[in-house]
């Protein structure tokens, strides 16, 4: 069975940081990319961050760059989301996500190019 497992979600003060991490088992996606999107309620779910399978590109949605930095190991199978400067318009479930197939970079912001999903992890930044 796939499974995608985020921790490190929880409750922070504005400007404070979190470090999420996403576990991969059942199948390995070394060779796939890998992005991390969050969803707050009554919202669309949104994209944060994407990176491609060899680290070379990564890409972030407008109102966490500057701030956010995805990562990955792929020895271990895990992704990564550092968030810094945390507002409290950060507050959303926050899902990571591995491609099933090769994408392109064009494409690494829609969600659509992603076939497995995490549950997600809660996220909640107050003022």
């Amino acid at each position: 069975q796939v499974q995608l497992v985020e921790s490190g979600g929880g409750l922070v003060q504005a400007g404070g940081s979190l470090r999420l991490s996403c576990t991969a088992s059942g199948r390995t996606f070394s060779r796939y990319a890998k992005g991390w999107f969050r969803q707050a309620p009554g919202k669309e779910r949104e994209f944060v961050a994407a990176i491609t399978w060899n680290s070379g590109s990564t890409n972030y949605g407008d109102s966490v760059k500057g701030r956010f930095t995805i990562s990955r190991d792929n020895a271990r199978d895990t992704v990564h989301l550092q968030m810094n400067s945390l507002k409290p318009e950060d507050t959303a479930v926050y899902f990571c996500a591995a491609a099933r197939s090769l994408i392109s970079p064009l494409n690494i912001r829609d969600k659509a190019e992603y076939g497995y999903w995490g549950q997600g992890t809660q996220v909640t930044v107050s003022s």
